[in-house]
């Protein structure tokens, strides 16, 4: 994929942008050393990176993890569809980059509600020529628009297997929104043989930092909500047969020999699980 081009590159930046907003996607960016933020995002980023010192650390790892899981199921299990819900500004080994390595006629759907996502995705996911790439933006919390979208619909097939991508989003979901349902609904609309990526960021191996970090986004309307590893597999995982090893910190899911990060710099956990047949 080409290099990105920075915000201040772009030359038709969408009205319905608020600059002055901190954006997760945006600050996700900027986790990553991307160039795609503005002052308003890097401003809450830095408030988060100095309450949790290691605060990049979990972004990059979750990066990683997206990409062993893609390839897991694009080889071993098989997997040609994926529809991957609060995508994020366009980085290198996207979804459709890796699992188009392994199987060319992968077909993937992107999903984020940053305009600014829109305008990127348009110009720089490009699709193998035996696949297919799409984007739409919509928002979660909505998730029969996202299903009934003609989009989604022209690219995946929802009688084959589907592989359903939730990374580090969940946690942008109040209890009161009802994120167990809005994953029940996605859940319920796909085959059986599909599969369900997930991760959520967690405060059990820093509370005070964490607990900071929350309130930091919080202040500025973003609603950011950590939960523990119970929580978020009932959440994510619940009528779902876990994958070894289970939930567990995205840096130990299926990693290689090498040295991992620590506990306290990650603060995700990560899991693959797959819809079981009809019984």
């Amino acid at each position: 994929m080409s290099e990105l081009p920075e915000v201040s590159e772009v030359v038709d930046l969408p009205t319905e942008i608020d600059t002055s907003q901190p954006h997760i996607a945006r600050m996700y960016d900027y986790y990553l050393g991307g160039k795609n933020h503005f002052a308003a995002d890097r401003e809450l980023a830095d408030k988060v990176i100095a309450a949790i010192p290691g605060m990049r650390t979990g972004p990059r790892e979750n990066r990683e993890f997206l990409g062993r899981t893609v390839r897991y199921l694009a080889g071993e299990a098989g997997i040609r569809q994926f529809l991957d819900i609060g995508t994020g500004l366009p980085t290198t080994n996207s979804v459709h980059e890796v699992a188009q390595q392994v199987a060319p006629s992968s077909r993937v759907v992107y999903v984020d509600n940053d305009p600014l996502v829109l305008t990127h995705a348009r110009a720089l996911l490009t699709s193998s020529e035996e696949g297919r790439t799409a984007y739409i933006q919509a928002d979660l919390r909505k998730p029969q628009e996202i299903l009934s979208s003609p989009v989604v619909q022209s690219v995946l097939d929802f009688s084959q297997p589907v592989a359903l991508l939730l990374l580090a989003v969940l946690q942008f979901i109040p209890d009161e929104d009802g994120p167990a349902e809005i994953v029940a609904t996605l859940r319920d609309a796909l085959a059986p043989g599909s599969y369900l990526i997930a991760s959520h960021v967690t405060d059990e191996h820093n509370v005070a930092g964490s607990a900071a970090g929350e309130r930091a986004y919080q202040s500025r309307g973003v609603p950011l909500h950590m939960r523990d590893s119970a929580k978020f597999a009932d959440i994510a995982f619940t009528g779902m047969e876990l994958l070894p090893p289970g939930v567990v910190l995205v840096s130990e899911w299926r990693a290689g020999t090498g040295p991992l990060p620590l506990a306290n710099e990650v603060n995700c956990y990560g899991g693959v699980a797959r819809k079981p047949a009809f019984r």
